[in-house]
C-alpha cells in the first residue's frame, strides 16, 4: 500500500468540503446550507456546517442563537489564531455539527490581511488546514459564506474541494455569481483541486423558463462552456422562509408541523390563535430533497470518475 505524503492526506480529509459562495447577499447561501445539511443528518449522513458569516444566520435557522453552543465565531477566530483544529458545536442536530459564526469573525480579516502581506495567497489556506483534522468525521462539509467579505470567502475557496453556487437570476445575483468565477480561479492557483459542483437557481418561480434560460446562459458565460447547473430550482415562498427565521426550524421539519397543525376552521373554532406554518412548507422541503439527491449524485459522480482516472484505479 503506497502512504500518503502529507498534502495528499490534506486533499483526502477535505475531498467532501463544499463551499456555498455567491459575492451577492440574499441568493439563499445560508437557506441551502442549513437544509442540505439538515436534511443529510436527518437521512444518516454526518454533516459538519462552518459558519463565516459575522451575521450568523446559521444560528437562526438551525435555532441556537443565544445558546450556549453560540460562541459567535470564538472558537473559529481562536483556530485560525493558533492553527489549532476546529471545536465544533455537537449535534445541534442529531448527526449535524457546527462551527459557529458572529461577530468575532471581525477579527479575523485584519489578521488575514496582515498574514497576506508576510505569506501571500498561500496564507489562505490556514482553514483547510485547521479543519483537514476533523473533517473525516463527516461524510459532507458545507462551509456558509458571507457576501460582505472576499477574505473569508477565500478562505473557504481555498480549503473547499467543490463550489455550490445559488443564484437568484436577477442581476445583482449573477453578478455576484460572475464576480466569484474570477476569484475561483485565483483559488485554483493555491487550491488545484477546486472544481465548481454546480449552480442552483434560488427563490425562482418554477415556471419561469425563460428567465432560468437567460441565466443559464449567464452562467455558462461567467464560467465557461457547458457549466454544471443543477435542474432543481428552490422557489420563492417568503411565508415559508419568515417561519424558518421566527422558529429557527428547517423546511422538512416545519414540513412535519404543518402537516400536525389543526385545520384552519378547527384551529378557529377551539379559539386556537398561534401563528399557523405555511404549507408551503411541504414545497419547498421537496425542493430541498430533490437538490439533496443531486448534490450527492454529482460527488459520487465525480469521486468515481477521480478513482478511475488515478493510476491503477487506486482512490485518488
Amino acid at each position: 500500500m503506497v502512504e500518503r505524503s502529507e498534502d495528499q492526506e490534506r486533499d483526502f480529509a477535505l475531498g467532501r468540503v463544499i463551499a456555498i459562495v455567491n459575492d451577492k447577499g440574499g441568493v439563499g447561501k445560508t437557506s441551502i446550507a442549513a437544509n442540505l445539511g439538515g436534511q443529510f443528518a436527518g437521512a444518516g449522513y454526518r454533516c459538519l456546517l462552518i459558519d463565516l458569516n459575522r451575521q450568523a444566520n446559521l444560528a437562526d435557522d438551525l435555532g441556537y442563537r443565544g445558546s450556549d453552543d453560540d460562541d459567535q465565531g470564538a472558537g473559529l477566530l481562536g483556530s485560525v489564531l493558533a492553527g489549532t483544529p476546529l471545536t465544533p458545536a455537537r449535534e445541534v442536530r442529531p448527526q449535524l455539527d457546527v462551527v459557529c459564526g458572529g461577530a468575532r469573525l471581525e477579527d479575523l480579516t485584519p489578521v488575514m490581511v496582515s498574514r497576506l502581506q508576510h505569506r501571500g495567497r498561500r496564507a489562505f489556506r490556514v482553514l483547510g488546514d485547521v479543519l483537514a483534522p476533523i473533517a473525516t468525521d463527516y461524510e459532507v462539509v458545507f462551509i456558509d459564506c458571507p457576501p460582505e467579505s472576499t477574505i473569508l470567502s477565500d478562505l473557504a475557496l481555498a480549503a473547499a474541494r467543490w463550489v455550490l453556487m445559488p443564484t437568484k437570476s436577477d442581476v445583482g445575483g449573477l453578478v455576484g455569481m460572475g464576480l466569484v468565477a474570477e476569484r475561483f480561479a485565483l483559488a485554483q492557483e493555491i487550491n488545484p483541486r477546486l472544481g465548481l459542483l454546480g449552480v442552483v437557481l434560488f427563490a425562482t418561480g418554477s415556471r419561469s423558463r425563460a428567465i432560468h434560460g437567460e441565466a443559464r446562459a449567464a452562467i455558462d458565460g461567467a464560467f465557461g462552456g457547458d457549466s454544471p447547473r443543477f435542474h432543481t430550482t428552490i422557489r420563492h415562498a417568503e411565508r415559508t422562509a419568515q417561519d424558518a427565521r421566527r422558529l429557527g426550524k428547517l423546511a422538512h421539519e416545519l414540513e412535519v408541523e404543518a402537516a400536525a397543525q389543526p385545520a384552519w376552521w378547527e384551529a378557529l373554532r377551539l379559539d386556537i390563535r398561534t401563528p399557523r406554518v405555511s404549507a408551503t412548507a411541504a414545497s419547498v422541503a421537496g425542493d430541498y430533497r430533490a437538490l439533496g439527491v443531486e448534490v450527492l449524485t454529482a460527488l459520487q459522480t465525480a469521486e468515481e470518475s477521480e478513482r478511475a482516472d488515478a493510476p491503477g484505479g487506486a482512490p485518488a
